[in-house]
């Protein structure tokens, strides 16, 4: 019968490069260690690692193992975390994620149900990459997430990815700008223009913006960086750039600026949320029926909004 020592020791080896390496990690004799190598081998009558005068290498069939164990030893840690908040707190506890802007709008209804029922919520807000990674390690239920038509994100195939709202990237300019008049807003007619954009590199709307902007063969010129959307409203309402940025991030806009889609094909963020399925469930599955309830109430409200 396989132990979850057997699976730890696996998963040491692999990441160590050798027994000695593993030993340390698990807080093992080197004997340990190769006892329940042995032991694992035997199981299922096939060498899982191969060893040499520089250390251990998983084989064909450790490396087939290998995500098997690790999958495993995941589960059983998140299991642990969930029935000790049930007998820590009495109630269990769904850990999300999210982003400021869909944390402003699409959340709180959700955690309003949530404590409702009598499921506690614990709230991490941060940026895609540090939510990604606390879906990668367990350390997140479910979280709200966000990605460009046709791209990938950087998860398992474990995980769901659940879509909630299509939401649109808009042009943010002066309200006395020469284009604040058109309904549409070409590019190229502000290709002289300093752009307000966010502090780093793989800030997705930038990302997009230059992309668009390449179409047309120009780079937006950055001007000030920010990553707080009232912030950036603000150096635009004093005339010192224009953005483009999502419109959950312009909810509502202040005096001094208009917001103008792009002329041409419409650009957007796709917002959705990821969990894993077999993971507080029933929570879980509250948490994805009220978000899509307020993505659909949010839509609507943009549907019905007047034009200007």
């Amino acid at each position: 019968m396989l132990d979850l020592r057997h699976l730890q020791v696996l998963r040491a080896l692999a990441r160590q490069g050798s027994i000695a390496g593993a030993a340390r990690q698990l807080h093992y004799s080197h004997p340990t260690v190769a006892h329940h190598l042995a032991t694992l081998e035997a199981h299922f009558d096939a060498p899982l690692v191969h060893r040499g005068s520089r250390g251990t290498t998983l084989t064909e069939v450790g490396e087939a193992l290998l995500p098997h164990a690790e999958a495993v030893l995941e589960r059983i840690l998140l299991a642990e975390r969930e029935v000790r908040d049930v007998v820590a707190l009495g109630t269990s506890t769904l850990r999300i994620g999210t982003f400021p802007t869909a944390g402003a709008l699409l959340l709180p209804p959700a955690v309003r149900q949530m404590h409702d029922s009598g499921v506690l919520v614990s709230l991490t807000e941060g940026e895609l990459p540090e939510l990604l990674e606390g879906l990668r390690s367990r350390e997140l239920h479910a979280s709200l997430v966000f990605s460009q038509p046709g791209e990938r994100l950087d998860l398992d195939e474990e995980f769901a990815l659940q879509p909630l709202l299509e939401d649109p990237l808009l042009l943010v300019l002066p309200a006395d700008h020469p284009q604040a008049a058109q309904k549409e807003v070409p590019l190229e007619a502000l290709r002289s223009e300093k752009w307000i954009m966010g502090t780093t590199d793989w800030d997705p709307c930038d990302r997009v913006l230059s992309w668009a902007c390449g179409q047309h063969g120009f780079e937006p010129v950055h001007g000030m960086r920010t990553d707080d959307y009232a912030v950036m409203q603000g150096f635009v309402a004093a005339g010192i750039g224009v953005a483009l940025a999502p419109r959950l991030g312009l909810s509502p806009p202040r005096p001094g600026i208009v917001v103008r889609p792009v002329a041409g094909p419409p650009l957007a963020r796709q917002i959705a949320v990821a969990m894993l399925p077999a993971t507080a469930a029933p929570s879980a599955g509250q948490l994805l029926t009220v978000l899509r309830a307020e993505a659909e109430r949010i839509q609507q409200s943009w549907d019905e909004a007047p034009r200007h």
